[in-house]
């Protein structure tokens, strides 16, 4: 399973309504497997719910633009984020984490 949860450093909030796209490799190709929106705790949890995950690499995309023009940044510095991660063994839980402001953001495997 993979799930994702945003935060909002500057706001001290979680960002809901970004939306997220999941993708997974092969070869030089990314192939789209999932989208979703973060919901009001600004999580997803159903980007790969009913699905079975294959080792890989896998990336999450993050549209900022628009989430950060809903809340007073007139021209976002991070349009996107992109985060890819590799999945050794499908059947464990990869909760993928971003931590969101203005001029930055950061990530790391959460439980």
């Amino acid at each position: 399973m993979i799930t994702t949860h945003v935060l909002d450093l500057a706001r001290g909030l979680p960002a809901g309504g970004i939306q997220v796209t999941l993708e997974v490799r092969a070869a030089a190709e990314w192939s789209r497997i999932a989208l979703g929106t973060t919901d009001q705790t600004g999580r997803i949890t159903t980007l790969t719910a009913g699905k079975t995950l294959a080792p890989g690499t896998y990336r999450l995309t993050f549209d900022l633009a628009a989430y950060q023009r809903a809340h007073g940044v007139a021209s976002p510095f991070f349009p996107e984020a992109q985060i890819a991660f590799v999945v050794h063994d499908g059947a464990e839980h990869f909760h993928v984490p971003l931590l969101l402001s203005p001029f930055g953001y950061s990530t790391y495997r959460g439980s």
